[in-house]
């Protein structure tokens, strides 16, 4: 009886210890919450001045530590992507300017190391939901590829290749690209719904197939559900789990759900960004409903700034909204997506760690979204090799002590392949140019001609004075440094 009782008594105080180590599991659950062209000036916490309620990004900030100085690597979406789940600029790869189209290959490379593969090596579940857009692998019912046949031949019966679960994700489910075909989700490597029917030329989009009863404003919300149910599933293993929630919204198609239409004063697109707000609330709910919102470490931001559509006919020109509505989705900064002003890359970006990160404070740290490799690498010690991660720098320093040191270089890019280097308070942009969709609409240095741009963006964030002219000596310094790193 004694031996039994000494036997029960230590099974307790493994069983204890088995809970305890769960308890204090030093690694996080990692959720990133990536918009889509949502711009720095939409949500209000960013912006006091906007039309749009976002009072759960709102609360988030409250809880988190609020960037004022972060950017995404490029002012369009693929490059952003890449750099985000690889820690490397995208111009180093095949894409030097714009983004993949439909039916074009995988962007990342094969051997690559990627941020969901690094996190599996230390027992993470990993999935990704939402948006993918960084290439597939088509099967065809012939040799012709996809891309010549704006898709007629693929072969639906068959896997597709060259997706989230050949980098590094156990689990996908998504659309893609809301408006590329096909119309319709796919789940892991397959397509849940044969696309069978010509999309309608009065629907939003480009050419393709459709599956029977597709709905666009039916993705965000569907896409949302998901990403809850993953989290429910997750969340009751012993495992921590990644989730890379890349929303489809506030891009075009702009189709807000009836129950959202009218919440903002911006229009459709307005109404759109309110629809996100209420996609990062459930998420968050989710997180606070399975206990698990004090161990988990997330992260909402975008991957580049707004192109400020109205929302007309699911789109509407460049702008508009800012016409129509006075709602300047850039807030005060000159430019929109596609441009290398800042504009196009200076983005919200929110962290929230329970008892990690002090609640409620910013910080004006320069960083960019491609430091989230490297930075989850150092929370959760693993050491990167020296082809991983090449260009991302940690931050965890910034979140722990609510510094503003962060970067001292970044380089950003434009949708036509414009660079930018920024260094300390000064950014050069080897171009006279926009880059992007401002060209020929909006003049460098508002009317004086150069060869290049220079601003001093701590004396003038709106980039209105161009100091190319005036200043050789740092035009020099600064393109020295930038063609350095160009050449590693």
């Amino acid at each position: 009886m004694k031996y039994l009782f000494m036997l029960l008594f230590i099974s307790v105080l493994f069983f204890q210890s088995c809970e305890d180590q769960k308890k204090s599991d030093s690694r996080p659950n990692i959720v990133i919450i990536l918009a889509d062209d949502l711009g720095f000036g939409d949500p209000t916490c960013y912006n006091p001045d906007s039309k749009i309620p976002t009072p759960n990004i709102d609360k988030l900030a409250s809880e988190g530590l609020r960037f004022t100085d972060a950017h995404s690597v490029s002012a369009v979406c693929t490059p952003t992507r890449y750099s985000i789940l690889t820690g490397r600029y995208s111009w180093r790869t095949r894409l030097k300017k714009g983004v993949l189209w439909p039916w074009d290959e995988p962007l990342i490379e094969k051997e690559r190391l990627t941020l969901p593969t690094m996190l599996k090596q230390k027992g993470y579940q990993t999935a990704a939901i939402g948006k993918w857009h960084l290439g597939w692998e088509w099967a065809t019912t012939d040799s012709i590829s996809a891309k010549n046949t704006n898709g007629e031949n693929i072969d639906y019966n068959k896997k597709i290749g060259g997706g989230p679960l050949n980098y590094g994700f156990d689990y996908y489910f998504g659309d893609d690209v809301p408006n590329f075909p096909p119309y319709t989700f796919i789940e892991n490597n397959k397509v849940t719904k044969t696309p069978t029917i010509n999309k309608p030329n009065s629907l939003f989009g480009w050419k393709g197939k459709m599956a029977e009863g597709w709905k666009l404003e039916g993705v965000m919300p569907e896409i949302t559900k998901r990403s809850v149910e993953y989290i429910n599933k997750a969340s009751n293993k012993k495992e921590p789990f990644f989730l890379y929630f890349a929303l489809t919204a506030p891009h075009t198609p702009i189709a807000p759900l009836t129950q959202f239409e009218g919440k903002s004063k911006a229009g459709k697109y307005g109404d759109f960004v309110y629809e996100v707000d209420w996609t990062v609330g459930e998420i968050m709910n989710a997180l606070k409903r399975n206990g698990i919102d004090k161990n988990t470490l997330v992260i909402f931001t975008s991957d580049n700034g707004s192109p400020a559509r109205n929302g007309e006919n699911w789109s509407g020109p460049t702008q508009s909204v800012i016409e129509d509505y006075g709602h300047n989705p850039a807030g005060n900064f000159r430019g929109m997506k596609a441009d290398i002003w800042e504009g196009g890359h200076r983005i919200p970006f929110i962290v929230k760690w329970t008892n990690k990160i002090e609640d409620g404070k910013k910080t004006s740290a320069l960083i960019c979204s491609m430091d989230l490799m490297s930075t989850i690498a150092e929370i959760i010690g693993f050491e990167l090799p020296e082809n991983a991660s090449e260009d991302g720098e940690s931050m965890l320093n910034v979140l722990r002590d609510n510094s503003d040191s962060g970067r001292e270089i970044l380089i950003n890019h434009s949708n036509a392949g414009v660079f930018a280097l920024r260094k300390g308070d000064w950014k050069l942009i080897l171009s006279d140019r926009s880059g992007g969709f401002s060209d020929g609409k909006n003049p460098n240095g508002y009317g004086i001609k150069t060869a290049g741009q220079l601003y001093n963006l701590t004396d003038d964030p709106g980039e209105k004075n161009n100091l190319y002219a005036e200043y050789p000596d740092i035009v020099e310094e600064l393109t020295k440094e930038l063609e350095k790193i160009k050449s590693i």
